[in-house]
């Protein structure tokens, strides 16, 4: 038997972007409904490794980005499940946010409860009803069988905008010549790894690593992030597109995630494709963790604790809004009359055919504004989109698509969402000055 839930406003995807838009829908009084498909939350924050969030900060150390993505980070360290804010030690960012993935799960719970969100997990969105540019209703598959859900808003967290696409919403995907999209990556954790010998070998060989490694400050900064032994990598010459080592310290003292396979021409919409993107991503990983062991000062004892539950994805579709974000606006710092969320984060283009990263950096004091009009599709009346799919260029996605960016693009969905619903208008008819004032009390940074 279908069953039928009735709410105001329902987010459906339960990572970075979805946890905020749902606690701040929640907390906007309006009846909220988190749809996961996996047991829990966290997205590729959690399934996928994607580790440690990078950046609340512009390149100077000012922060941008608080609000409940704060607020999270507040609570995790009086967990003792992270540190907090910390020096990124290969250069390129000022800060990073190592974090517990299983004490996250646990904690954006209970956020949610305390929010008064009602969580679906194990459920996924694969039918959407329109009634014309409306939507009346999501159906989700279950274990307990379909389940209809009707809203009066809904907001796409799903990372590769599922909801707009199913709407018949217009979306994009890739860049705009040849829909290619950035590689995917199986990241990976490993124990046993002594990091004091890695940082007593970046300060020895400092020309092997990211030019912009403070490796004068190394003696006194906690090592949290390496970039580099080019040497080392290019001696292995193994059978993936990268150019670099890439690893990250923590959660634990011996403990590093690493970020270096590299899977590129498949679709992450297309379940072929992902099936052999899972296959080779982690024989490559089996590849790098061999190399790191053999290769790399303080692997020598290092082995491979776990890795990504699905491989991690950095762009698939996103939403052709009402406004695409561009370089430029990254680039240049640009101010938006209606701007909803910051973010500090460069340009950091993965290339979707070569080893390299194209990098680009922000001018002006150092961050730039996020319209609220790219969270609103073309058509579709009762919408908004958060996260990595939210209305950009394939080059803006690259800062976009970057968590605490996530966090603070979903809170803004989730207000709007949630303020629209209880008004009883649409989101494009909200006033965005007042959607303004409310996300700034509630502690987003919009100056």
């Amino acid at each position: 038997m279908n069953q039928v839930i009735e709410t105001d406003v329902v987010v459906v995807g339960g990572g970075p972007a979805g946890i905020n838009a749902a606690i701040a829908a929640g907390r906007t009084g309006a009846r909220t409904l988190l749809i996961e498909r996996y047991g829990f939350l966290g997205g590729m924050s959690t399934v996928a490794l994607v580790y440690p969030w990078m950046t609340f900060h512009t390149m100077e150390g000012k922060q941008v980005i608080a609000g409940i993505a704060q607020e999270i980070v507040d609570r995790l360290q009086a967990l003792k499940a992270s540190p907090g804010h910390v020096r990124d030690t290969c250069g390129f960012v000022h800060t990073i946010t190592p974090f517990h993935p299983e004490v996250y799960k646990v904690l954006v719970i209970d956020m949610l409860k305390e929010a008064g969100v009602k969580l679906l997990l194990h459920s996924f969105v694969d039918e959407v009803k329109t009634n014309g540019d409306h939507i009346e209703s999501v159906r989700v598959s279950s274990k307990s069988g379909p389940i209809t859900i009707q809203a009066k808003t809904f907001v796409d967290t799903t990372g590769d905008a599922d909801l707009a696409y199913l709407s018949g919403a217009p979306v994009l995907q890739g860049r705009e010549a040849d829909r290619l999209t950035q590689p995917m990556t199986m990241k990976f954790r490993m124990r046993g790894v002594n990091l004091n010998a890695v940082k007593q070998y970046m300060i020895e060989h400092a020309d092997e690593f990211y030019r912009k490694t403070p490796v004068s400050e190394l003696p006194n900064l906690p090592l949290s992030a390496v970039q580099g032994f080019y040497k080392h990598w290019k001696e292995a010459n193994l059978p993936i597109n990268r150019d670099q080592v890439l690893f990250f310290t923590g959660p634990e003292e011996d403990e590093v995630l690493v970020n270096m396979t590299r899977v590129q021409g498949l679709d992450g919409t297309d379940v072929e494709h992902l099936t052999e993107a899972e296959e080779i991503g982690r024989k490559q990983v089996l590849m790098v963790a061999d190399f790191m062991r053999s290769s790399l000062p303080g692997f020598e004892k290092a082995s491979i604790s776990q890795v990504g539950a699905q491989i991690g994805i950095r762009e698939t579709r996103r939403l052709d809004g009402q406004y695409s974000l561009q370089i430029e606006d990254v680039t240049e710092g640009r101010r938006a009359a209606d701007v909803i969320a910051r973010s500090g984060y460069p340009i950091d283009i993965h290339d979707p055919k070569s080893k390299g990263v194209t990098a680009a950096w922000i001018a002006g004091d150092g961050a730039y504004d996020i319209p609220y009009r790219t969270l609103l599709p073309k058509r579709i009346d009762n919408l908004l989109a958060g996260g990595r799919c939210i209305s950009t260029s394939h080059e803006a996605l690259a800062t976009t698509r970057l968590s605490p960016s996530c966090m603070a693009t979903g809170q803004a969905a989730g207000t709007a969402a949630a303020m629209s619903a209880v008004s009883g208008i649409s989101p494009q008819e909200l006033d965005t000055a007042a959607l303004q004032q409310r996300l700034a009390n509630d502690g987003a940074i919009l100056k």
